[in-house]
């Protein structure tokens, strides 16, 4: 598909609609030469994606409403645990934010390159078990900024999708950018024909960050994407050396605990604030591996194997046991 040159109106039917460059929101826009001329009806790449992705037996999206609020870190640390807890199990994460690429740096392989071969591109391992796929390793520098048109962003991810190489996986995180914008909206498209276990939402206590995760929640219920579940992130700051836990951000209007059963979907937990958390990203490590024993580190651990547990529920050798 050729690039759209400006932003699409606020009522656009969607450059594969029948009505594209014909509908009344239309008339006016920059886009309308291009969205008319454009093929018609699905993506054909959504059946070689379903295709490629039937290997695949968990995709778990991770969302927010605002940045900042540690998606990122959750994806790399739900990625490492899940590929410490079971070393049979084939893990992989992909980072789909396109303009701010953080997880190769989180998860100590940035600056590798993804290599091509028969079968496609094959992604970046961090162990074993354990592989992740980023734009991050496609640009020649670092410091390189993706001034990306939202065509070409849904054409990567499509890319990702369909001709990586991710072999038979137990579970595909999937870390998306801020909001609900083209990159969710394609996402949605291109794997909502494959088993999607759902999304797992990351917040703040704060009530400038929960306004934002309720329009998230809301995408998630217009697109029919099942919410796995809530997590409530730098919840209170535990100190390394004494373990007292000091309130932060405050929760002025409950937190994501009372929004989450207000609009009632299951919560995770609450993950607090721990220095040493972004210290361990900064040095590409595992907190989990690097402090297992602090307070943390066991929150998370609790939280992942809630989350493995929700998607293994109709396993009958699964024994979750209590983790709320």
């Amino acid at each position: 598909m050729a690039d759209l040159i400006a932003g699409a109106p606020e009522h656009c039917p969607g450059t594969g609609s029948e009505q594209a460059g014909k509908a009344s929101a239309c008339s006016g826009c920059p886009n309308r030469g291009i969205c008319s001329s454009q093929p018609k009806g699905p993506d054909p790449a959504i059946a070689e994606i379903q295709e490629k992705l039937s290997t695949v037996r968990h995709k778990i999206l991770v969302l927010s409403g605002k940045g900042g609020v540690g998606k990122s870190t959750f994806s790399a640390h739900l990625g490492h645990g899940f590929a410490a807890a079971n070393e049979d199990h084939q893990i992989a994460v992909l980072d789909t934010d396109m303009c701010g690429p953080s997880i190769p740096r989180i998860m100590g392989v940035e600056g590798e390159a993804v290599h091509q071969s028969g079968s496609g591109w094959s992604p970046v391992y961090v162990s074993d078990n354990l592989a992740i796929m980023s734009v991050g390793f496609l640009l020649a520098s670092l410091n390189d900024a993706v001034i990306w048109r939202g065509p070409r962003k849904n054409g990567l991810i499509k890319q990702f999708l369909k001709d990586v190489d991710w072999g038979d996986l137990d579970y595909l995180i999937i870390d998306t950018p801020p909001g609900t914008s083209d990159e969710h909206l394609s996402l949605v498209q291109y794997i909502g024909a494959t088993t999607i276990d759902g999304a797992i939402i990351i917040t703040t206590p704060q009530e400038i960050s929960l306004q934002d995760v309720r329009k998230e929640i809301n995408f998630c219920e217009k697109v029919k994407l099942p919410i796995i579940g809530v997590i409530e992130n730098m919840s209170g700051f535990v100190c390394p050396h004494c373990k007292t836990e000091s309130e932060i951000f405050p929760a002025t209007t409950g937190g994501a605990e009372k929004m989450a059963k207000d609009l009632s979907l299951p919560f995770l937990g609450k993950l607090p604030l721990d220095p040493r958390i972004a210290k361990a990203c900064d040095e590409g490590k595992s907190f989990l591996e690097e402090i297992p024993d602090s307070p943390a580190a066991q929150i998370f651990q609790k939280i992942i194997k809630a989350i493995e547990c929700h998607c293994e529920s109709k396993s009958d050798s699964n024994d979750c046991g209590d983790n709320k």
